[in-house]
Protein backbone atom coordinates (compact mmCIF):
# COMPACT_ATOMS: atom_id res chain seq x y z
CA UNK A 1 0.00 0.00 0.00
CA UNK A 2 1.54 3.42 -0.64
CA UNK A 3 2.01 5.97 1.42
CA UNK A 4 -0.95 8.29 -0.25
CA UNK A 5 -3.30 5.32 0.09
CA UNK A 6 -3.06 5.70 3.79
CA UNK A 7 -2.81 9.07 4.63
CA UNK A 8 -5.42 11.84 4.30
CA UNK A 9 -5.23 15.31 3.02
CA UNK A 10 -6.71 18.39 4.65
CA UNK A 11 -6.73 22.02 3.82
CA UNK A 12 -8.41 25.62 4.41
CA UNK A 13 -8.78 28.62 1.76
CA UNK A 14 -8.59 32.09 3.85
CA UNK A 15 -9.25 35.61 2.36
CA UNK A 16 -8.17 38.85 4.28
CA UNK A 17 -11.00 40.75 5.12
CA UNK A 18 -9.45 43.46 6.74
CA UNK A 19 -5.59 44.21 8.34
CA UNK A 20 -7.04 41.60 11.43
CA UNK A 21 -10.21 39.66 10.14
CA UNK A 22 -9.46 36.48 7.95
CA UNK A 23 -12.24 34.40 6.60
CA UNK A 24 -11.28 30.54 6.49
CA UNK A 25 -13.35 28.37 4.40
CA UNK A 26 -12.77 24.30 4.61
CA UNK A 27 -15.08 21.50 3.38
CA UNK A 28 -18.95 23.40 3.66
CA UNK A 29 -18.02 25.74 6.76
CA UNK A 30 -16.11 28.96 7.34
CA UNK A 31 -15.18 30.89 9.89
CA UNK A 32 -13.88 33.88 10.90
CA UNK A 33 -10.46 34.67 12.38
CA UNK A 34 -9.91 38.45 14.23
CA UNK A 35 -8.18 40.34 16.78
CA UNK A 36 -9.81 41.92 19.49
CA UNK A 37 -10.07 45.85 19.58
CA UNK A 38 -7.06 46.54 21.71
CA UNK A 39 -5.49 44.87 19.31
CA UNK A 40 -6.79 46.98 16.23
CA UNK A 41 -9.82 44.55 15.03
CA UNK A 42 -13.48 44.15 15.21
CA UNK A 43 -13.44 41.03 17.45
CA UNK A 44 -15.48 38.86 14.96
CA UNK A 45 -13.79 35.78 15.87
CA UNK A 46 -10.67 34.36 18.26
CA UNK A 47 -7.71 35.31 17.13
CA UNK A 48 -4.84 32.90 15.43
CA UNK A 49 -3.45 31.46 18.57
CA UNK A 50 -6.76 30.73 20.40
CA UNK A 51 -7.99 28.73 17.42
CA UNK A 52 -4.14 27.04 17.40
CA UNK A 53 -5.16 26.15 21.49
CA UNK A 54 -9.03 25.43 20.18
CA UNK A 55 -7.74 23.21 17.77
CA UNK A 56 -5.45 21.08 20.32
CA UNK A 57 -8.36 20.84 22.72
CA UNK A 58 -11.11 19.04 20.24
CA UNK A 59 -8.37 17.03 18.67
CA UNK A 60 -7.67 15.72 22.77
CA UNK A 61 -11.80 15.27 22.78
CA UNK A 62 -11.90 13.11 19.84
CA UNK A 63 -8.49 11.29 20.88
CA UNK A 64 -9.99 10.61 24.28
CA UNK A 65 -12.79 9.01 22.93
CA UNK A 66 -11.46 7.10 20.23
CA UNK A 67 -8.65 5.52 22.96
CA UNK A 68 -11.43 5.37 25.73
CA UNK A 69 -13.51 3.14 23.82
CA UNK A 70 -10.63 0.86 22.29
CA UNK A 71 -10.10 0.45 25.72
CA UNK A 72 -13.85 -0.61 27.06
CA UNK A 73 -14.64 2.06 29.21
CA UNK A 74 -16.63 5.14 29.35
CA UNK A 75 -15.16 9.15 29.23
CA UNK A 76 -18.10 10.40 31.85
CA UNK A 77 -16.76 13.78 31.60
CA UNK A 78 -13.84 15.22 29.60
CA UNK A 79 -12.94 18.81 30.60
CA UNK A 80 -9.80 20.36 28.41
CA UNK A 81 -8.05 23.67 29.86
CA UNK A 82 -5.14 25.13 27.66
CA UNK A 83 -3.30 28.36 27.91
CA UNK A 84 -0.15 29.85 26.99
CA UNK A 85 1.95 32.95 27.26
CA UNK A 86 3.30 34.86 24.23
CA UNK A 87 5.47 37.98 23.77
CA UNK A 88 4.03 40.00 21.18
CA UNK A 89 7.15 42.03 20.57
CA UNK A 90 8.97 39.49 17.80
CA UNK A 91 4.80 39.80 15.98
CA UNK A 92 4.81 43.52 16.11
CA UNK A 93 8.83 43.97 14.98
CA UNK A 94 9.92 45.50 18.33
CA UNK A 95 12.64 42.94 18.27
CA UNK A 96 14.46 39.96 16.93
CA UNK A 97 15.04 37.90 19.91
CA UNK A 98 13.20 34.93 21.01
CA UNK A 99 9.72 33.52 19.58
CA UNK A 100 7.14 34.87 17.99
CA UNK A 101 4.75 32.09 19.24
CA UNK A 102 3.73 30.16 22.47
CA UNK A 103 6.36 30.24 24.87
CA UNK A 104 5.22 27.16 26.22
CA UNK A 105 1.28 25.49 26.58
CA UNK A 106 0.05 24.10 29.67
CA UNK A 107 -2.44 21.23 28.77
CA UNK A 108 -5.20 20.07 31.97
CA UNK A 109 -7.30 17.09 31.24
CA UNK A 110 -9.88 16.91 33.82
CA UNK A 111 -11.53 13.50 32.90
CA UNK A 112 -14.76 11.57 35.19
CA UNK A 113 -14.04 8.05 33.73
CA UNK A 114 -15.17 4.35 34.83
CA UNK A 115 -11.88 2.70 34.96
CA UNK A 116 -8.93 2.25 37.65
CA UNK A 117 -6.24 4.45 38.41
CA UNK A 118 -3.79 2.44 36.01
CA UNK A 119 -5.82 2.23 33.10
CA UNK A 120 -6.35 5.75 33.04
CA UNK A 121 -2.42 6.56 33.25
CA UNK A 122 -2.33 4.39 30.38
CA UNK A 123 -5.07 6.06 28.51
CA UNK A 124 -3.90 9.22 28.56
CA UNK A 125 -0.25 8.35 28.07
CA UNK A 126 -2.35 6.95 24.69
CA UNK A 127 -3.86 9.73 23.74
CA UNK A 128 -1.01 12.00 24.33
CA UNK A 129 0.93 10.07 21.91
CA UNK A 130 -2.12 9.74 18.93
CA UNK A 131 -3.33 13.45 19.11
CA UNK A 132 -2.49 14.93 15.36
CA UNK A 133 -2.56 18.67 16.37
CA UNK A 134 -0.84 17.61 19.52
CA UNK A 135 2.04 15.61 17.51
CA UNK A 136 2.07 19.02 15.24
CA UNK A 137 3.07 21.42 18.34
CA UNK A 138 5.03 19.37 20.05
CA UNK A 139 7.32 18.51 17.33
CA UNK A 140 8.77 20.28 14.35
CA UNK A 141 6.66 19.63 11.17
CA UNK A 142 8.34 20.77 7.99
CA UNK A 143 6.64 23.52 5.88
CA UNK A 144 6.94 25.47 2.57
CA UNK A 145 5.72 28.81 2.52
CA UNK A 146 5.35 30.16 -0.83
CA UNK A 147 4.44 33.54 -2.34
CA UNK A 148 2.52 34.35 -5.63
CA UNK A 149 2.22 37.60 -6.95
Amino acid sequence: MSDSARTQRFGVSATSDSHTKTTVSTRDFEFVVDEPPESGGTDDGPTPVEYLLGSWAGCLNVVAHTVADEYGFDLESVEIDLEGEIDPAKFLGKTEDGRAGYRGIDVTIDVEADADEDTIEAWFAEVEERCPVGDNIQNETPATIDLEY
